[in-house]
């Protein structure tokens, strides 16, 4: 975790700042409370969050609430998962990534318990040391789920790259962009494939849980960082039939103190 830590430090990834505010059958999941004596299986994706989970559940065991980290390589998964009763909850996405969600899938009974940490994305490239140098007609890689590709398009327009309808909307798609005068050619994929795939891209926009994972600092490699002042900070993601269970509020204590913010 120090390695992770530090990383995140030496980057504007103190944007790691902790916020201590405030498929099967899933109606069958949405009815299954966790067994109140059981390890809570918090479902997590590699890299900072399950660093930081790691943490947590250090600190959980000395209050004698015992936690078992489970790590997925997908957005998709630990959501599947939740709504089916297999975990007691996630932490792994922001929030328009959750409203996207339940858009797709209404009978995911799942709600935000609480925020958590901010990742800014990046844009990376193997091939390019300077913005000034990408040619017209590159190719870009973005997340293709909804919400990601969303904030990816957002930084993008952001950092003059194109122009959208509106620079605040997290909906925002491919069908957004009003203006692309250098005619970049987006290209979707899957958001843990990007960086294996940016030999056959120009320049990535890449979130920074697998940029991490990569191996890529987002303040030495990347060639652009996202603003601090996005709306796609993290949540820790709960059923509608746990949202009242106590050990919610004993993990939000946890998560935001200031010995697992340190």
């Amino acid at each position: 975790m120090k390695e992770i830590t530090k990383l995140l430090l030496t980057v504007a990834l103190c944007a790691l700042t902790i916020i201590a505010a405030g498929c099967g059958d899933d109606n069958k999941a949405a009815d299954k409370k966790a067994d109140p004596n059981a390890p809570v299986k918090i479902g997590v994706t590699a890299g900072p969050h399950a660093e930081i989970m790691d943490n947590v559940k250090k600190l959980a065991e000395k209050q004698g609430l015992k936690i078992e980290v489970v790590e997925f390589s997908d957005y998709v998964t630990p959501n599947v998962s939740l709504a089916q009763g297999e975990l007691f909850a996630n932490s792994m996405q922001h929030a328009p990534y959750l409203a996207a969600t339940l858009k797709k899938e209404p009978k995911f009974e799942l709600v935000e318990a609480f925020k958590t940490v901010n990742f800014p994305m990046a844009i990376y490239s193997t091939k390019y040391k300077k913005v000034e140098d990408i040619p017209a007609g590159a190719t870009i890689g973005i997340p293709n789920d909804p919400s990601n590709g969303a904030r990816a398009l957002l930084v993008l327009a952001d950092k003059g790259f194109i122009e959208v309808k509106d620079k605040n909307d997290v909906s925002t798609s491919i069908a957004s962009i009003t203006k692309n005068p250098k005619n970049y050619k987006i290209q979707e994929l899957d958001a843990a494939s990007i960086p294996k795939a940016m030999g056959d891209l120009d320049i990535a926009v890449i979130n920074a849980n697998y940029a991490l994972v990569a191996k890529l600092n987002p303040s030495k490699d990347s060639l652009l960082v996202e603003r601090a002042d996005n709306p796609f900070v993290n949540i820790f993601v709960t059923t509608k039939a746990n949202e009242k269970d106590p050990r919610i509020e004993q993990l939000k204590k946890i998560y935001t103190s200031a010995e697992n913010k340190k």
